[in-house]
């Protein structure tokens, strides 16, 4: 069930960053803004849009999926030369990594994904994802690590995240980060890999529903909190692959 799922969510999140680039006309969230000097941002951006609603229905529906996981990881992949640029001119502050993270965190799903898939085109090329599986978990558990140390060092800020109708909104964020930090530990302990990589999904999914949506419902001018939605959710799916993995 796991792979499954998480299969789903992978493609949902990549079918429904499609349709909003398609529908605004601008890069959202993991791909970065484009340098000022590269023309015709819109029309890219909705061509891009196409492809990703093309890539999703493939992961989703599982037809083409090899092809397709392929394919994303690599378009993740060509986002790092967006990202790496910016660590350089200030190596020093943490929110830095979390995109570059984030993105090897999505190609480790894609490869922890591609074993589960019947062979299709270009299964040369997907095979030779497939045996990256192996660092899906500590890709993942990076980026969650980070993501917890980064609720204590911009602690002010996340609290603000934490939705007002909750109290004790600086201890959730307190307890947010450590459960992340937990949750990236223990996804590379043999002992504690699929029960952490379980419930590090279902906590991510929660904050799709519980903090996420909400949020995107509350402003939706800004595109950043609705994609922040699909990108959750991607996340979430990823958790689900890297538990798959522990099963196999």
């Amino acid at each position: 069930m796991e792979q499954r799922v998480g299969r789903v969510f992978l493609g949902l999140a990549v079918l429904l960053s499609g349709l909003q680039q398609l529908v605004i006309g601008q890069f959202v969230r993991i791909v970065p803004k484009l340098p000022e000097a590269v023309p015709a941002q819109p029309v890219l951006a909705r061509l891009g849009g196409l492809l990703l609603v093309a890539l999703g229905i493939a992961l989703v529906g599982g037809k083409l999926a090899r092809l397709a996981a392929s394919v994303v990881a690599l378009l993740l992949f060509a986002t790092l030369a967006l990202y790496l640029p910016q660590i350089a001119t200030n190596p020093l502050a943490g929110f830095m990594y979390t995109n570059p993270l984030k993105v090897l965190a999505l190609v480790g799903g894609l490869a922890a994904l591609v074993p589960f898939l019947p062979e299709g085109p270009l299964s040369d090329g997907a095979r030779l994802l497939g045996r990256a599986s192996a660092l899906a978990p500590w890709l993942f558990a990076a980026f969650l690590v980070v993501c917890g140390i980064q609720h204590f060092v911009y602690l002010p800020f996340v609290t603000e995240l934490v939705p007002p109708y909750m109290p004790a909104r600086r201890f959730w964020a307190q307890f947010a980060g450590v459960c992340l930090i937990g949750g990236g530990v223990g996804c590379v302990l043999p002992q504690t890999a699929l029960l952490a990589a379980r419930l590090s999904a279902l906590m991510i999914f929660l904050w799709v529903l519980m903090l996420h949506i909400p949020r995107a419902l509350a402003d939706l001018g800004v595109p950043g909190e609705t994609s922040a939605i699909f990108e959750a959710l991607a996340m979430s799916g990823v958790a689900l692959l890297v538990a798959a993995r522990r099963l196999e």
